[in-house]
């Protein structure tokens, strides 16, 4: 599968996105008390975010590869992303929590990760719909 083509562009940044959702979800469910003490995020936060990505990553997944994609599931995943980036800020300044100096960089580093991904997703998705539109 070549990433050139629009299609395959989307797809491949859907499954790394979905990839990435199981990776943080595991860090944070089974890593929750460990992640908690190092970035004084509360354990029980990181254990919900953490079990919520899974479901999410199985919606990512499986969107990646159907035979056609199905534009407004894509659309979900973006504007989901782009929420998990507002909440990742909010809760940096809304005084839920009180990270340390490690949680600040744990929770920017994630935002733009997620942030990235969601702008690779608009791109693909934008592109997907040109070639369709040719």
């Amino acid at each position: 599968m070549s990433i050139t083509h629009p299609a395959d562009f989307l797809r491949t940044v859907l499954i790394v996105d979905a990839a990435t959702c199981v990776a943080s979800g595991l860090l944070m469910t089974l890593g929750a008390t460990f992640l908690s003490g190092l970035t004084a995020i509360p354990s029980g936060l990181l254990l919900y975010a953490g079990l919520s990505l899974f479901p999410i990553a199985a919606f990512m997944a499986v969107t990646a590869t159907r035979p056609v994609l199905f534009r407004p599931a894509v659309w979900l995943i973006i504007a989901g992303n782009a929420l998990w980036v507002v909440a990742s800020v909010l809760i940096m300044l809304d005084g839920f929590v009180a990270p340390n100096g490690l949680g600040y960089a744990f929770i920017i580093a994630q935002a733009v990760a997620v942030g990235v991904l969601a702008e690779l997703e608009f791109m693909g998705l934008r592109r997907h719909v040109a070639a369709l539109s040719a």
